[in-house]
């Protein structure tokens, strides 16, 4: 909400408060006021001037000359390229010496032979943003009314000596979104009276109901419609000080009658909308849901299809406006309007919400309704816009206003006690202190041995429980005013939880590896969500989203890390390795809330080690990344639980991927991203893993146990086993160390051999295997014994051959 400082003492005394001072206190008292603007920053020096003769350049075809007078001694000379300047108009002249924005200085000078001395401005050229100027001087320099005295300050009359403060309100508190809500907060901050407009304005004889008749057939959707008839207006423009205020609060101006319902929306908060009656094809306002493939025709010129979804105010037969968001082109006042039928309504919300989305269409009056306006205020600002048609349109007002009202609207009644006061704000306020405070924001109010009961206006709809008179109460005695304090009672030392140290253990260990951590959104569009997911379910659709791209819930992690690596190796960081722990979300069904499960994914592409001195490049491969995986389960006491099966997965390569199982149990996978999916992610070879770290971490792990160092040698045998293509390093690792008893304490894959020298379809996988006995000094007896158990065991469970 931007707010003239200079509007708003129309109705609260500003004296002796700055609009930084003004600032300051409205954000202590729980406002946010994001900034301050002068809008005479950076600029000086411009007066009217009156331009007394205008002739073409003598050597330029698109200039012109004038002689104007400034109001002090003999006219001056100026160029001007300006196509609609014309003798006998009052202008802005900023003179020689004047300061414009954009640190422009105004200097005598020569233009094609001829001297200037000033510069006649279009409202462009003093700050002003060229999508707030009329049409008529958009193109052009601005000329001001013909009784405009000549010499005064340009920049007042123009309302360019203003301060503008910039409200960032929050959504309980749209009574703001008025400059008489905000003259409210600043009398209550103040402790200054609110003067509200008194419009006085005499009515012609004949009835409004003789005119029209208004009937509502959604009145839950509209309990309260208002509507008044101005005969014999004359459209014109707006007077200019109207003008510069819509301006200042970032409305563009366009004739009286228009403008008199944008002044009245920021003046009261309560939109309205102007009809050329002689053009509403009736005598009658019908009120009413759309019907599913009703058409209108909005101001914008856009044709809308509507839905039954959609609120319509209607002629009785066709659409003139969408309701609370946009009138009809059919029955817009236009320049030859004589007749204005004035409607002022309260709209429920949620029905503005919905056509305002449904159509891309936010106004002001949209978002007014949407989060709820006064209803005390409807016929109040209709009878004020009325009157000031009257005065500025030269229009007669009917008498009465034609309603259909089921509004049952009551003020809320709040209780509170002193004690539950002065406990929540730490305080010790007394009855008075806190009534005067109620009496400040024009609550009124009733104390009775310490209870207080507030009527709470309809204007604060943001107050209904006790904690909110509270707050009241606590922001305008001052938060700087509440003394600090420190808890008191006892309290439990914070500390982790096993989950969240192991989770701290995963991410150091991840980082310590050489991964980088990540954090992707938990959306993205549903053909990615089902993509490497651990579990086949719909994914869960957001009902409002902001774009198809995030769309759905995510399950799986791998597709946000690759857009990740995507992201960098188009910036040429093509060695890149990045992990993420974080959500994904299993649906139940419409009905029930997904599931949240905890994964921990990573993915790695280009080098993975690079020696420039020695030369060596590595590239990253799936051993890589096993070994990652493996360190990780180690780091959890869970590597000899843990099983690595080949595997065919959506989006990985099949002869380079590998199901990930602890105890039998799948629990994610790790592998080489499918070329096809690399190619479409302009992706060099990409490893990924992703693995359901609630599992992982719930498992039960035993207890750390510390062994002493050997006092006795180890000894190491070699063995080389021939075995067919098929079978797994792993399951053969697994025989080895079933077999080798308590003696055998470690077993390392050394060598991988499928030469020409091989039968066909087998292969040789060499094993380091490490005997010991910590008690004493093992003999060849005993080895070969545990040895020959290993050997027959391999052969007998897996068919594997000693290699010669």
């Amino acid at each position: 909400m931007l707010v003239s400082y200079k509007w708003l003492q129309d109705y609260v005394d500003l004296n002796g408060t700055s609009a930084e001072d003004l600032a300051e206190q409205i954000t202590k008292s729980g406002i946010e006021v994001e900034g301050v603007e002068k809008l005479n920053e950076g600029l000086s020096g411009v007066v009217v001037g009156h331009v007394l003769e205008c002739e073409k350049h003598p050597n330029a075809e698109k200039l012109n000359k004038c002689l104007v007078d400034l109001g002090e001694g003999e006219p001056v000379q100026i160029i001007c390229g300006a196509r609609n300047v014309a003798k006998g108009q009052k202008v802005a002249v900023a003179k020689v010496g004047a300061d414009l924005p954009g640190n422009f200085k105004i200097k005598r000078a020569k233009l094609r032979g001829e001297e200037s001395n000033g510069m006649i401005c279009s409202l462009q050229e003093l700050g002003i943003e060229g999508k707030l100027v009329s049409k008529e001087f958009a193109e052009g320099i601005f000329v001001f009314p013909e009784d405009t005295p000549v010499g005064e300050d340009a920049l007042a009359l123009l309302n360019r000596d203003d301060q503008i403060l910039e409200l960032g309100l929050t959504p309980n508190r749209a009574d703001c979104l008025s400059m008489l809500g905000v003259a409210y907060e600043v009398g209550a901050i103040l402790g200054n009276e609110v003067k509200l407009p008194e419009p006085d304005a005499e009515t012609a004889s004949e009835q409004a109901a003789d005119y029209i008749s208004v009937t509502v057939d959604a009145k839950e959707d509209n309990p309260l419609y208002v509507a008044k008839v101005i005969k014999n207006v004359k459209v014109k423009p707006s007077p200019l000080w109207m003008q510069t205020r819509l301006m200042a609060a970032g409305i563009r101006p366009h004739n009286n009658i228009v403008d008199i319902t944008n002044y009245i929306l920021l003046e009261y908060g309560q939109p309205l909308h102007a009809f050329d009656y002689n053009r509403l094809g009736s005598k009658e306002i019908l009120v009413r849901r759309a019907k599913n493939g009703e058409v209108i025709v909005t101001l914008d010129d856009v044709k809308r299809t509507l839905t039954e979804d959609h609120l319509i105010i209607t002629n009785g037969m066709e659409p003139v406006a969408l309701a609370g968001v946009m009138g009809g082109a059919n029955s817009e006042v236009q320049a030859d309007t004589t007749t204005v039928l004035l409607e002022s309504a309260y709209f429920t919300g949620g029905v503005i919400r919905k056509a305002s989305k449904d159509h891309g269409l936010r106004s002001e009056a949209s978002a007014r309704y949407e989060k709820g306006i006064d209803p005390a205020r409807v016929r109040a600002a209709a009878e004020r816009a009325a009157a000031l048609m009257a005065e500025y349109g030269g229009g007669e007002i009917l008498a009465g206003s034609v309603e259909a009202d089921s509004l049952d609207v009551k003020p809320a009644v709040v209780s509170v006690t002193l004690e539950k006061i002065n406990r929540i704000l730490g305080t010790e306020l007394n009855s008075t202190q806190v009534e005067e405070i109620f009496n400040r924001l024009r609550f009124e109010t009733v104390e009775d041995n310490g209870t207080f009961t507030v009527t709470v206006p309809t204007r604060r709809g943001d107050i209904t429980i006790e904690e909110d008179l509270v707050e009241e109460v606590g922001r305008l005695f001052g938060y700087d005013n509440l003394r600090t304090t420190l808890p008191v009672g006892s309290s439990t030392p914070g500390h982790l939880t096993a989950y969240q140290q192991k989770r701290r253990t995963v991410r150091s260990y991840l980082e310590g590896a050489g991964l980088y951590q990540a954090v992707t959104y938990s959306l993205t569009s549903e053909e990615n969500a089902a993509q490497f997911a651990l579990e086949n379910r719909a994914p869960v659709q957001l009902a409002m989203p902001m774009s198809e791209d995030h769309s759905v819930l995510r399950l799986s992690i791998v597709p946000q890390l690759l857009e990740v690596l995507k992201y960098n190796t188009a910036r040429q960081n093509d060695s890149i390795a990045v992990y993420e722990t974080g959500a994904v979300f299993l649906s139940n069904g419409q009905e029930d809330l997904p599931e949240e499960h905890e994964h921990v994914a990573g993915a790695v592409t280009g080098l993975w080690e690079n020696h420039p001195w020695q030369g060596e490049k590595k590239p990253v491969d799936f051993f890589v990344l096993k070994g990652i995986l493996e360190g990780l389960f180690a780091k959890l006491g869970l590597l000899g639980r843990i099983e690595f099966r080949q595997a065919q997965l959506d989006g990985m390569h099949p002869g380079r991927t590998a199901q990930v199982y602890l105890d039998g149990n799948a629990l994610g996978f790790v592998g080489q991203i499918h070329p096809t999916v690399q190619k479409s992610l302009d992706l060099k070879e990409t490893y990924a893993f992703e693995l359901d770290l609630k599992t992982l971490l719930e498992a039960d792990t035993p207890a750390l146990q510390y062994a002493m160092i050997p006092r006795y040698p180890s000894i190491t045998r070699d063995i080389a086993l021939v075995v067919d293509k098929e079978k797994a390093a792993g399951e053969l690792e697994k025989i080895i160390v079933e077999a080798g008893g308590s003696l055998l304490k470690e077993v390392h894959v050394f060598d991988l051999y499928e030469g020409e020298r091989m039968e066909e379809g087998k292969k040789s996988i060499a094993f380091t295997l490490k005997y010991l006995d910590p008690e004493k000094t093992l003999t060849d007896e005993d080895v070969a014994k545990a040895h020959d158990k290993v050997l027959n065991a391999v052969k007998e469970q897996a068919g594997a051959l000693l290699r010669g």
